[in-house]
């Protein structure tokens, strides 16, 4: 259980990390450092970071969402929605809400750009985080009673916001 927990925190750094020094600094989690720290400072730590460490366009535009994705899957196997009689495995959810965005970027109903090997790359981690790794616990309906599980789960889903590009 604990490795799970670690296995989310090191991949939303890793996130973060590409996404502050990598992407561009008009993302909401960009803007918070921005305002913390100054423009002045944080293009001078980005420029340092990227000359340190050059990153491929993989790593930089597909891991990320890859990573979220492997992260709303492992915090989402433990659950269902019930709906009525009716009973929808919360693991699918994270592979639904990746294509769902893709296809909003497509129709540009949103920022970003549609991008096939998006989907390829987050499926791999959907399938890691969904089906490799076991599972031992029992599913829970996510709406029967908020616990700390449940409220990291809705947490991860609401990382994705901090990737966001403002106008």
């Amino acid at each position: 259980m604990k490795a799970k927990y670690f296995l989310i925190l090191i991949s939303l750094i890793i996130s973060l990390f590409i996404y502050l020094f990598y992407r561009t600094d008009k993302t909401i989690v960009n803007e918070i450092v921005i305002r913390l720290i100054s423009f002045d400072s944080y293009l001078y730590i980005k420029e340092a970071v990227v000359k340190f460490m050059p990153l491929n366009k993989l790593v930089v535009f597909s891991l990320p969402e890859g990573l979220w994705v492997f992260c709303i899957t492992l915090t989402s196997r433990s659950y269902y929605i019930a709906i009525y009689k009716w009973h929808a495995n919360c693991v699918y959810i994270p592979i639904i809400f990746c294509v769902g965005l893709e296809i909003f970027q497509l129709f540009h109903l949103t920022n970003g750009r549609f991008d096939f090997l998006d989907i390829g790359v987050s499926f791999v981690f959907w399938v890691m985080a969904g089906f490799v790794f076991a599972d031992r616990s029992i599913k829970q309906n996510i709406f029967a009673g908020l616990n700390s599980k449940a409220v990291i789960c809705f947490a991860t889903y609401s990382i994705v916001y901090l990737a966001h590009v403002v106008k």
